[in-house]
């Protein structure tokens, strides 16, 4: 017969006790997930706890048109013109271009300049790469309500029923 130490019977019970606790642990955080979502959040409660300073909620709700724009403006004119039309080293920032005194202050201006592009300024012409004269419509909705403080940096939510 085997006689254990004191030493290596209090090694045997500490991974004993060990392996015992992991399971526990585990199931607790398990139940603790389970219990955050049997507490009947709602799903907006369950989204704000994701968000973070890169993935806010929309702040505005706008029309269909103008969140088409807004598509349509991160797609083709983003890159160059900046995250929410606020300009960027490569292109001028929008929101003052399209004030009463800036330089593009109507929307048939506008129109014209994003159809013929600017080619001397590196600017496309919008219009021979196919973006169509809707969509430039809708992405002026977007840039005007911008312009005009009605619409807040960041993606919008679109209305329903418009």
């Amino acid at each position: 017969m085997r006689v254990a130490t004191a030493s290596q019977d209090t090694g045997a019970r500490s991974q004993d006790t060990s392996a015992k606790a992991k399971p526990e642990s585990t199931v607790a955080q398990a139940d603790t997930g389970k219990a955050k979502a049997d507490t009947g959040a709602g799903a907006a409660d369950q989204a704000g706890e994701l968000r973070d300073a890169y993935h806010q909620a929309p702040r505005d709700t706008v029309s269909e048109t103008v969140y088409d724009g807004w598509k349509q403006f991160n797609l083709n004119c983003a890159r160059c013109h900046g995250e929410d039309a606020m300009g960027t080293s490569i292109a001028p920032h929008l929101i003052m271009s399209l004030k009463p005194d800036g330089p593009i202050n109507s929307k048939e201006l506008f129109m014209s300049t994003v159809c013929a592009g600017r080619p001397a300024k590196g600017m496309p012409a919008w219009c021979s790469l196919g973006l169509t004269m809707d969509k430039i419509q809708d992405i002026y909705a977007y840039v005007k309500g911008r312009s005009d403080g009605k619409i807040s940096p960041g993606r919008p939510a679109v209305r329903e029923g418009t």
